[in-house]
């Protein structure tokens, strides 16, 4: 469907209403993103969350929520799972971005991971995609500048997570990726106990009054409009929200978590 309405030059243009998700390759399962555009600039954005509530704790939070029912969980085994969701992530960054030689480097790290390579291995693999990465002029000038986030505005949004680490654009939040991926393979065999004080998964702290995702959506819209409609998937492959997180409803009797 379209209107018209006032562009940012004062021209009268179509403005054109399109809905992004929930099933696209390489897209949040669950996010739908209503889109309104004028020419190739998003105008408006709204932002909605399919899914059915499920007992089943987040794949990527479960070592965490474990800890905070009072289970012993090793910082390895915990590193491991976050070692692994940020490879996913990434694998999804890179397709979106057009680089799907990488996007299945980086998928093909997050199966090592999760089938339990030793730090040393994970390491060996991952050293060459960082460098290549890092040494991208193309990604660098696909990425660069597009939903910029400030670390005070995602502080204020609640955002807890490799965003506010970030504190930057998507070629930012890629590069925080990098860095959390590659310190947490190194801490893949340490058999300690983890902490309640230690419990950020991959999108942030998941003890807090919100699921770390649910402040990743709210950032959405203010990073999305006025940004080309050709760069809205690399934004959101950049924050990458976990939908799970919002569904998850824990049992009767469960310690809330």
């Amino acid at each position: 469907m379209a209107d018209r309405a006032d562009d940012r030059d004062g021209l009268r243009l179509d403005r054109l209403h399109v809905p992004l998700g929930p099933a696209l390759v390489d897209w949040p399962a669950g996010l739908v993103l209503r889109v309104a555009l004028q020419g190739d600039i998003v105008q408006q954005v709204s932002v909605e969350a399919k899914g059915s509530a499920s007992p089943h704790p987040p794949f990527w939070n479960e070592p965490w929520l474990r800890v905070l029912r009072g289970e012993r969980v090793s910082q390895g085994e915990a590193a491991r799972r976050l070692c692994a969701a940020h490879l996913d992530s990434l694998g999804r960054f890179f397709a979106v971005t057009g680089w799907a030689d990488m996007a299945a480097r980086f998928q093909r790290g997050r199966d090592r991971a999760l089938d339990g390579a030793d730090a040393a291995e994970l390491r060996d693999l991952l050293r060459p995609l960082i460098r290549r990465a890092e040494r991208s002029r193309t990604l660098r000038w696909l990425t660069k500048g597009l939903g910029p986030l400030t670390a005070e505005h995602a502080r204020h949004l609640g955002v807890t997570g490799p965003p506010l680490v970030a504190g930057g654009d998507a070629y930012d939040r890629m590069r925080a990726w990098l860095d959390a991926a590659w310190r947490s393979a190194a801490e893949c065999d340490d058999t300690e106990a983890l902490d309640t004080a230690q419990v950020s998964g991959p999108r942030g702290r998941v003890d807090g009054p919100v699921p770390p995702s649910r402040a990743l959506l709210d950032a959405l819209p203010g990073l999305l409009e006025g940004a080309e409609f050709a760069g809205a998937r690399i934004i959101v492959a950049s924050l990458d929200p976990d939908l799970d997180e919002l569904t998850h409803v824990p049992a009767v009797g469960m310690a809330h978590d």
